[in-house]
């Protein structure tokens, strides 16, 4: 049986650089907002037929932050960035997948492929 994807229950900007969000389970997240910005899965960045990735690491501003972040449903979050890009969900079952800690990437290395 799957387990409750986890829900955020908070979500404070710790720097400049730096998004946390704490999670229902008790978890807490750091994400760096770059790479947050570059993993969005809209359809402006992800080709939506063929899955390739369309945004490029040398469009997106070193300097990159949210300007706002807006629940969407009970499913997810939407990022307004500072460079203008607004249109992409972060699903909670994403923004867990994307947590860089360490415990969550030794999970993802020990989940059944």
């Amino acid at each position: 049986m799957k387990r409750p994807i986890p829900v955020p229950t908070s979500i404070e900007q710790i720097d400049a650089r730096t998004l946390g969000i704490g999670w229902s389970d008790g978890h807490a997240s750091a994400y760096e907002v770059r790479g947050l910005r570059l993993a969005c899965a809209c359809a402006h960045c992800v080709q939506e037929w063929t899955g390739e990735v369309t945004v490029r690491p040398e469009t997106i501003p070193a300097d990159i932050h949210p300007v706002g972040i807006e629940p969407i449903g009970n499913y997810g979050l939407r990022i307004d960035w500072s460079d203008g890009h607004a249109t992409g969900i972060y699903t909670f079952e994403r923004l867990r997948a994307l947590c860089p800690c360490a415990a969550c990437k030794a999970t993802r290395a020990d989940a059944p492929k």
